[in-house]
């Protein structure tokens, strides 16, 4: 008699509290690549292939730490194909009497564990998940009552709690947030570190075999896998930014340049949200960086405020408002995604540029997320439900308690403003300052209307007009209104057309 201890595959944390108190004589620990995961999206093949040596490499340290594990491989004959097969199967073999879990990062997940035992017959706990800095109920309590749930004041609490970046009650400056100087675009001069690669053991070249065998449908490309699927690893590449980026990470956070899909950011979202990193570390290490070490404080509070601000405030967000915030679309955007979006064949070359090495690469830091894609998406009026699809897909670090949020509240202003105050939409004047794509771009982004005109330009103002019944009366929106409503009627009406126009080839898939 014991338990099945489930561990799923983004919870790779040897301290995961479905292991905690563990009894390595009689418990059994579940780890399972199931089909019903690895395709209820088309998720990138460098995702799955990192997920699934991940877990594979996780398993193979539980069993040297004496842990019985259980691993059902993708084409194992007796794969149950889902996570509640797997279980029910698992549970019977072993003959074992209880199910133990840990609270999962999805909705739809935990909706299904919460019926596991009535059709088991045994107890089934859900434990909560206390990688997290903030709890679930925690995040409840202080969003409770508010009409507006902003960030940086979850992220002041947040602060407080650890004590991080504080003196005497105060944050370390003087400021809580020093956002405004991490706004710098990358000047010629400035070098950028190579990225953290790794060289594929037999164990991920196995997997990179299975993915381009059983997922050669999937987006993106599998060659050239470099990430690392060990814990051991992840903290190497944790600290090769501490040494090598860190330092300029917070003046050119929000750069992009062309062929550099890389710049000075950590690239440990993966790793974090698979925990093989966790949150609380990241902030110490970091922390103690600029204490002993005297890393600026600008790149070291953008860091943190991205972890245990950000990233804590997304998910808490997420549970807060599910069920139903997948269904939020205030806008009412119905545009159905491009074709290009999946080949990055677009004489944008913004989107080209971020496209392609998001498929190259399941990466892209959170400016060319937002502020490029994102942007897009946001002022083409595309439908949340298809924008929310493909964010999930592409990217390796994406699960719907991280990915929903930020794009049906941050990209899409699809909620109408429980997360943003304000659509994040812009013409082709913020992609020109804070990159050089528009330098080798087809469209000028010194043109406002007509055919070679960059399409940011006028459909920025196509956006702002037929969302003005919904965005008028945002507080922070009324000048940019005012600026339209002095416009000179010849030169709106150019703009307006000239996106019914764009709009138009979208929507017939044309060449743009």
């Amino acid at each position: 008699m014991g338990a099945l201890r489930l561990v799923l595959a983004d919870q790779l944390t040897h301290s995961v509290a479905a292991l905690q108190g563990i009894d390595v004589a009689t418990d059994v620990v579940l780890l399972a690549e199931v089909r019903s995961e690895a395709s209820y999206v088309k998720h990138h093949k460098k995702k799955i292939i990192f997920l699934f040596s991940a877990m594979r490499h996780f398993a193979q340290e539980l069993r040297e730490k004496g842990y019985t594990v259980h691993y059902t491989e993708y084409t194992d004959t007796d794969n149950q194909g889902s996570l509640a097969a797997e279980v029910a199967q698992r549970k019977a073999q072993y003959q074992l009497d209880e199910v133990i879990c840990t609270h999962p990062g999805e909705y739809r997940i935990l909706t299904d564990m919460q019926t596991w035992s009535e059709a088991l017959s045994c107890p089934v706990t859900i434990r909560d998940d206390d990688r997290f800095i903030a709890h679930i109920d925690e995040f409840a309590k202080w969003a409770d009552g508010k009409k507006q749930l902003r960030m940086e004041f979850f992220y002041r609490e947040m602060r407080k709690k650890l004590t991080c970046l504080m003196q005497d009650g105060q944050p370390e400056g003087g400021k809580w947030n020093y956002d405004a100087q991490n706004r710098k675009s990358l000047p010629k001069n400035v070098i950028v570190p190579e990225h953290t690669q790794f060289v594929p053991d037999a164990i991920t070249q196995s997997v990179t075999t299975l993915v381009e065998n059983e997922f050669s449908d999937h987006f993106g490309d599998s060659e050239n896998f470099h990430y690392a699927t060990t814990r051991a690893d992840a903290l190497q590449v944790l600290d090769i930014f501490i040494q090598e980026r860190l330092e300029l990470f917070g003046d050119y956070q929000d750069a992009m340049a062309e062929g550099q899909p890389w710049m000075f950011h950590s690239h440990i979202g993966l790793y974090l949200n698979s925990g093989l990193l966790t949150p609380l570390e990241v902030t110490q290490k970091v922390e103690q960086v600029y204490y002993a070490q005297g890393a600026p404080l600008n790149a070291v509070e953008g860091f943190i405020r991205q972890v245990i601000g950000w990233r804590e405030y997304i998910r808490g967000l997420y549970w807060f408002k599910m069920p139903g915030y997948e269904k939020e679309n205030f806008l009412d955007a119905q545009l159905a995604l491009p074709e290009f979006f999946w080949t990055g064949k677009t004489k944008m070359n913004c989107l080209s540029q971020c496209i392609t090495e998001t498929k190259e690469n399941a990466y892209a830091h959170h400016i060319q997320r937002l502020m490029v894609l994102g942007n897009f998406a946001l002022i083409a009026g595309l439908t949340p439900e298809e924008v929310n699809e493909w964010y999930l897909i592409v990217y390796a670090d994406a699960y719907e308690w991280v990915e929903l949020p930020n794009v049906s509240g941050m990209v899409l202003f699809a909620d109408g403003g429980v997360l943003a105050s304000k659509p994040y939409a812009a013409s082709g004047a913020y992609i020109n300052k804070m990159s050089n794509y528009c330098k080798n771009c087809h469209y000028s982004v010194k043109e406002k209307t007509g055919e070679t005109a960059c399409p940011f330009n006028y459909m920025y103002w196509h956006f702002l007009h037929r969302n003005q019944d919904q965005l008028r009366s945002n507080h922070r929106m009324g000048m940019i209104y005012n600026t339209m409503g002095k416009m000179a009627p010849d030169k709106l009406g150019a703009m307006l057309d000239d996106g019914n126009t764009f709009l138009l080839k979208l929507a017939n898939n044309e060449d743009v």
